[in-house]
C-alpha cells in the first residue's frame, strides 16, 4: 500500500527561500504548503493537515517565535526553526518555546531534507519499537504510573493532564523511559532521537531541561548522571 506523501508548511517572508525549500522538498516527494507571513501559515495550519514546519524566526508583523507559540498551544507539529541569528542563547529560546529543532541562516537545503527525512524515519522506526513491545508485553511502561505515553498520537498525560510536549521531548521522554534505570549518554539519546551527524549535543540538555519543567518537581523522573547522562527513575527519590 502507497503511503499518503508527509505535507510540510514553509514559512518564510523572503519568496526566494521559500522557493528553493519547496523545490528541493517536492523532489523528495513530499507535499509542499508555502506561507509568506506569520498569520498566513497559523491560518494554512487551521485549514489544512500538517505534518511538519520549516518556520522563519525573523518576519515582520508576526515572527516565527510568536507563531510557534500559536502552533504548540494548539497542535503538536514538528517545528524546525530557520534564523539568522546563530547565537546559542537564541537557539536555546528557540527550543524552550517550543521547537524540535534549529538551523542558522546561511543553510544547506540538502541538510535541510536530510533533517527532516531523518524525523519521519525516526518516528516509523519507534512505531514498530512500540508495536513490538505491545505485543511482548512491554515491561518498560510501570504500572499505576501516573504518566501515560500515547505513541499513536505523541500525547503524554500525568494525572490524566495533557503535557504541552514537543515532538522531540516526547521522542525523548518515551526513549529514556523504554530504558529505565539506565544510564544514557547525550550521544545516545541524540542519535536515537535525531539521528543524523547534524546538530549539537547542547540540545539534548535543553530539551530534557523542558520536559522536567513540565513534569515539574513533584515528578522527578529524569535523574542526571554528572559526567555521563540521564537516566529515568520513576518511583525513585
Amino acid at each position: 500500500m502507497k503511503m499518503m506523501a508527509k505535507t510540510i508548511l514553509v514559512v518564510d517572508d523572503e519568496q526566494d527561500i521559500v522557493k528553493l525549500i519547496t523545490q528541493s522538498l517536492k523532489y523528495e516527494q513530499f507535499e509542499v504548503v508555502p506561507a509568506y507571513s506569520g498569520k498566513e501559515a497559523l491560518a494554512k495550519i487551521n485549514e489544512i493537515h500538517i505534518d511538519f514546519v520549516v518556520l522563519d524566526i525573523m518576519m515582520p508583523d508576526m515572527d516565527g517565535l510568536e507563531v510557534c507559540r500559536h502552533i504548540r498551544s494548539n497542535y503538536n507539529i514538528p517545528i524546525l526553526f530557520l534564523s539568522a541569528r546563530d547565537r546559542d542563547i537564541d537557539k536555546i529560546i528557540g527550543l524552550e518555546i517550543g521547537a524540535d529543532d534549529y538551523m542558522t541562516k546561511p543553510f544547506s537545503i540538502q541538510e535541510l531534507t536530510t533533517r527532516i527525512k531523518a524525523h519521519f524515519r525516526k518516528v516509523d522506526r519507534m512505531y514498530e519499537e512500540w508495536n513490538g513491545m505491545r505485543q511482548e508485553n512491554d515491561p518498560c511502561q510501570p504500572a499505576n504510573s501516573p504518566l501515560v505515553l500515547n505513541e499513536k498520537t505523541f500525547e503524554a498525560f500525568l494525572n490524566q493532564e495533557k503535557l504541552d510536549l514537543s515532538t522531540k521531548e516526547f521522542l525523548i521522554l518515551a526513549f529514556l523511559r523504554q530504558h529505565p534505570n539506565q544510564v544514557l549518554t547525550r550521544e545516545q539519546i541524540y542519535q536515537n532521537v535525531w539521528g543524523d551527524e547534524y546538530g549539537e549535543l547542547n540540545t539534548v540538555t535543553v530539551h530534557i531541561n523542558n520536559i522536567r519543567k513540565k513534569l515539574g518537581t513533584e515528578y522527578d523522573f529524569i535523574k542526571t548522571i554528572w559526567g555521563i547522562g540521564y537516566k529515568y527513575a520513576e518511583g525513585q527519590g
